[in-house]
């Protein structure tokens, strides 16, 4: 099982950004960590894990290090014991706020991995995106992480943008890191950046080239995601385990149910117990198997197709898209995941 933990709180709103987050809420963070900490309970009991089941904790946002470490100590102090004993237990944190107090703080809670927003080390292509952080700081954030010991680092990159630069692969590589997140921009509804198309380059060339060099230093384990190590919560994900969702705007499923809390923050506040209750289908929840397990290493259990969608398989495989090793299914090739998956679902 696994459980995600989200942090609606951010200094400023990133001009491609489509996710629950608020700049302007700061003054609600107390009542919000009271709130999680009862939703939490409430989830425990809804989920019922045993002590020692929870595989991986995973703090994300929004920006997790606008909150002080101290204010994370009642929600760690309940979830303690549900954690396995080497739990992966990750945060995510913008480089500006990324503090050497905050990060040991943090890591004696019991973080044991980091995921840094770095989108890029370039000056122009960072005020691009409307990111309020310097390259200087965030190779320093990176610098602080491994200084203290944390040994599991990830840092984030956009790329597939008019003003990429070849120089952001080449600091990450130089830097103390083990894993990378890579996300193509994209262009949300309600963001500072939709319809501005001039900002995309997003041809399957560049993205080859940039997966390329990604994978000269560390290996390709999901469309987005390159390590040396791979992140336990994103397989876990990835394989339909069950996950606990706290905070505003976070999702749980169980079985095939998901769980939906209030987005806004201040209805959560008043309700963190209130959940919307969606009931997923047996045909639904195998299309979103293939789907991501096609899109990652994870692949694809033969024994869920139909027969219709088997026999569309094995054209896959003979045109060599596929490949089948102990009647599981795997794609070489991440780019084409989604064109395989209505493929084989139509």
């Amino acid at each position: 099982m696994l459980l995600y933990l989200h942090i609606p709180f951010c200094n400023s709103k990133c001009y491609y950004c489509a996710f629950n987050s608020y700049i302007n809420k700061f003054s609600k963070q107390k009542e919000y960590m009271e709130a999680i900490t009862l939703q939490l309970k409430n989830e425990l009991k809804r989920f019922n894990p045993k002590y020692g089941s929870i595989k991986s904790f995973f703090i994300g946002g929004g920006t997790p290090s606008t909150i002080k470490p101290h204010m994370y100590k009642k929600f760690f102090d309940i979830l303690e014991p549900y954690l396995q004993k080497n739990a992966e237990i990750t945060v995510e944190a913008n480089p500006n706020s990324t503090s050497l107090k905050w990060l040991k703080g943090m890591k004696k809670l019991g973080i044991n991995r980091i995921s840094i927003g770095v989108q890029s080390f370039d000056e122009i292509k960072l005020k691009k995106l409307g990111r309020n952080h310097t390259k200087n700081q965030a190779i320093e954030a990176v610098q602080n992480a491994h200084s203290i010991g944390i040994k599991n680092i990830s840092i984030d990159l956009i790329y597939a943008t008019s003003f990429d630069v070849n120089s952001d692969l080449d600091i990450a590589f130089s830097l103390p890191i083990n894993h990378i997140s890579s996300y193509a921009l994209t262009l949300e509804k309600n963001t500072p950046f939709f319809k501005k198309i001039e900002f995309i380059d997003n041809s399957s060339k560049l993205a080859n080239k940039f997966i390329k060099k990604v994978t000269s230093k560390f290996n390709q384990y999901e469309i987005s995601n390159f390590g040396e190590y791979q992140s336990r919560h994103n397989l876990g994900y990835w394989r339909g385990d069950n996950y606990i969702g706290i905070g505003a705007g976070a999702v749980g499923f169980l079985k095939n149910e998901r769980y939906y809390p209030y987005k806004n923050i201040e209805k959560y506040i008043d309700k963190p117990l209130h959940v919307e209750v969606e009931k997923i289908s047996k045909s639904e929840l195998n299309t979103e198997k293939i789907f991501l397990g096609l899109r990652s290493k994870v692949g694809v259990k033969k024994s869920i197709l139909t027969t219709k969608q088997k026999l569309k398989t094995d054209i896959l495989i003979n045109e060599k898209k596929l490949t089948c090793k102990n009647e599981i299914l795997y794609n070489s090739n991440f780019l084409l995941a989604d064109e395989i998956t209505l493929y084989i679902i139509s």
